[in-house]
């Protein structure tokens, strides 16, 4: 069973940094693409930033140049460092996973999601 529990979520001022971490158990698929989005109530989930396993990464054009995904060689961990946070960063941010090889921005190609850590900047 894949299991993704995120953490690192918190408050920050705008300007300022923070790093997400994912922990992935149960995930044993070789080619595969994992990658966090972010969802504001009223709104569609939004894809942020995907690595494969490559270390292929696609971004977000809204968060391009500011946040790096990240994943350790073992695959057991993905990261994303925040820098130069914008209040229009708010929102709650999921780990997600899929089993097909296909990295997409969609949210529709993942199958596997995590349960969410919000991320707050002030201005």
């Amino acid at each position: 069973q894949v299991q993704l529990v995120e953490s690192g979520g918190d408050s920050a001022q705008a300007g300022g940094s923070l790093r997400l971490s994912c922990a992935v158990s149960g995930y044993t698929y070789n080619s595969a693409c994992m990658g966090w989005f972010r969802q504001v109530p009223g709104k569609e989930r939004e894809g942020v930033a995907l690595i494969n396993t490559y270390g292929g990464t696609w971004y977000g054009d809204s968060v391009k140049g500011r946040f790096t995904v990240s994943q350790d060689n073992a695959k057991n961990n993905l990261y994303l460092q925040m820098n130069s946070l914008k209040p229009e960063d708010t929102a709650m941010y999921y780990c997600a996973a899929e089993m097909h090889g296909y990295c997409s921005l969609d949210a529709s190609f993942f199958n596997f999601w995590g349960q969410g850590t919000q991320v707050t900047v002030s201005s």
